[in-house]
């Protein structure tokens, strides 16, 4: 038995992930222990919980890979200081103490954090290091359904590469080609993210459910001042109009004089029709982008299947796309495409890469992506009675039935059961649930539970076996990271005067027969629910299409905004306590808000910062 344990950390999204005789076992994200999003510091309980859950301890893993080279990095910043001197000093004067103290000498740092796992590791040359852009690719194509693959990733930054082409055979995998920094379509994405007043690194899918609302005005100013596209999707950037090489924040003033705005400060200003049109512009770009790399690598290497990871896969808009001009037959996107996933990579890299071990293609190395803690119904129920939470413990097919009827009674539903989730998206064990008939449930669910902009949209979970009579599309897509358009026979049709409403008010017109996961363009995030995963959350999606007719549910993570995924049954509870969720099903308990004590409400509005 060979055991990896996988780390990402440092930068952002820390995780760690464990694999036994290549076999994908656990992996989690840090912030879902901390509470703090996006945590990016050593994932010290996120490896507590892939080594207990293996029934391992440190000493015992063969292997330790650690998902980035720092050497590389460092010899990036250090590289890009220089080109850019004087002008990136202030940037350098604050990051050089804390490379030349800890990253530099990572491995110290790490065999040091290690230790405190279990102070009988002693062996150092366990720990091992990937290179930032393989740990992306491997991730996307050792757990794909493929034998072979073209895979793409696209991110902020690496080390050096921000985009880089590989091609998957077997258990082989190799880089072919690299674009590398400054120049990066995730960081131009970036930018357009901090100008329109989001979070960099965790806003970037509002500014694509932004975009709809827009009109993609600026595209040919983009185009003819920030990003030259050659033919094949390669690109440059026009350095000038940026400042992340060499400042402390993203844009320059000749950035900020070219749309003739300044970053829109979210705390004074409102979104408006501007920021809507800029975000549909950027989107347009990106899509434009990643289409040309996609059709000009078919053209290239001829191979039908397509691999996606990195942080730009995570934009289900331009996935969706790709998919509907059938570029290529099949596309897997690794659910965990952000840093987190490195963890995962890293792990199969070295034993595919290094240790050659051969490889079973399976249609489910990830196991739905549920991959993080579970509870036992006996741990829920004492977690409960310890929080004097009311509850009444049914039947599995009682809690079915039961919460059948509250969503169809317009109830938002708590749900968590089974494994939680690796990856940003919540996939029905970890979810908010609603009825997506609901011309209501959209606007309710951003304001009232989840305090978010009510702009943003909410994703369709949808049988399998039923997908393409809702949706223009018929393969599997489970984990959420695909967009396709509802069927023109589920559409209703917005009225002249409907169409000419300003961007955020289109919101309230009701577009199909779910109007609470139609987006404003006709559009929809797709998750597709399969028995195999998931057998409970099919079990109830079926349960609510034998009363409904519809084969669909809302599902949104189960956090407010600003917070991680719920982890815990305490965190459940303190989510449910702090918004106004109707009904909360846990394992085999089931509660209802109106039967808890009033004094055991939280005030979640404010507790966590905007992202």
């Amino acid at each position: 038995m060979t055991s990896i344990l996988g780390i990402s950390a440092f930068y952002h999204d820390s995780a760690a992930a464990i694999i036994v005789d290549g076999k994908i076992l656990a992996a989690a994200q840090e912030e879902r222990f901390t509470r703090k999003k996006h945590d990016s510091n050593y994932p010290y309980n996120a490896v507590e919980f892939v080594l207990k859950f293996a029934k391992l301890k440190l000493s015992d893993v063969d292997h330790i890979i650690f998902f980035e080279k720092p050497f590389l990095k460092f010899e990036r910043l250090l590289e890009t200081y220089v080109a850019f001197a004087p002008r990136g000093f202030k940037q350098f004067a604050k990051s050089m103490p804390i490379w030349l103290k800890e990253k530099l000498f990572q491995k110290n740092l790490l065999f040091k954090l290690l230790k405190e796992h279990d102070k009988e590791f002693k062996d150092e040359k366990k720990i091992y290091f990937s290179e930032h852009h393989l740990s992306h690719a491997a991730s996307a194509f050792f757990p794909s359904p493929f034998n072979e693959a073209i895979i793409l990733t696209a991110d902020g930054v690496g080390e050096w590469a921000t985009t880089t082409v590989a091609i998957g055979k077997g258990k082989e995998l190799s880089i072919k080609k690299e674009i590398h920094f400054p120049h990066s379509l995730g960081l131009l994405y970036s930018t357009f993210t901090y100008f329109a007043g989001f979070k960099v690194n965790s806003g970037e899918y509002k500014l694509m459910g932004l975009a709809p609302y827009g009109e993609a005005k600026y595209v040919d100013l983009i185009k003819d001042n920030l990003i030259d596209i050659k033919k094949d999707g390669s690109f440059k950037l026009s350095l000038e109009f940026f400042d992340y090489a060499t400042g402390l924040k993203m844009t320059s003033n000749k950035f900020n004089t070219l749309f003739n705005q300044k970053p829109r400060d979210s705390k004074k200003e409102g979104l408006t029709q501007f920021h809507m049109d800029l975000a549909a512009s950027i989107q347009k770009v990106t899509e434009e982008v990643i289409i040309k790399m996609a059709i000009s690598l078919k053209k290239e290497f001829n191979i039908k299947n397509l691999c996606l990871a990195g942080g730009v896969a995570l934009n289900c808009v331009a996935n969706g796309k790709i998919l509907e001009k059938k570029i290529f037959d099949n596309i897997w996107v690794q659910p965990a495409a952000g840093d987190a996933g490195g963890s995962i990579g890293a792990a199969l890299s070295l034993w595919h890469l290094e240790l050659k071990k051969d490889r079973v293609v399976s249609n489910n190395d990830m196991k739905g992506s549920y991959l993080g803690p579970s509870y036992s119904q006996d741990e829920i129920e004492t977690d409960l009675k310890k929080l004097n939470a009311k509850f009444n413990i049914l039947q599995e097919h009682e809690i079915i039935e039961k919460t059948v009827e509250c969503l169809k009674n317009g109830d938002a539903v708590g749900w968590f059961q089974g494994r939680m989730e690796f990856g940003p998206r919540a996939l029905g064990s970890r979810s908010i649930l609603g009825d997506p008939r609901s011309p209501t449930m959209q606007k309710n669910l951003n304001l009232k539970v989840k305090y978010r902009e009510s702009f943003r949209p909410f994703a369709p979970s949808v049988l399998r076996e039923d997908v393409n009579q809702w949706f223009k599309i018929n393969v599997d897509s489970p984990y959420m990271l695909l967009v396709a358009e509802i069927l023109d026979n589920k559409k209703i049709e917005m009225t002249k005067q409907e169409k000419n409403l300003f961007g955020i008010d289109k919101l309230n017109i009701k577009r199909s027969d779910i109007p609470a996961v139609t987006h404003v363009d006709y559009s929809a995030r797709i998750q597709t629910v399969h028995q195999e995963t998931n057998p409970k959350y099919y079990s109830l999606i079926k349960k609510f299409k034998e009363k409904t007719n519809c084969p669909i549910l809302i599902n949104t993570s189960f956090n407010v905004r600003g917070e991680p995924i719920v982890n815990t049954v305490e965190d459940a509870f303190n989510c449910f306590m702090g918004t106004e969720l109707d009904k909360l099903v846990i394992g085999n308990c089931f509660l209802e808000k109106k039967d808890q004590n009033l004094n055991l409400k939280k005030d979640y509005k404010n507790k966590f910062e905007l992202d």
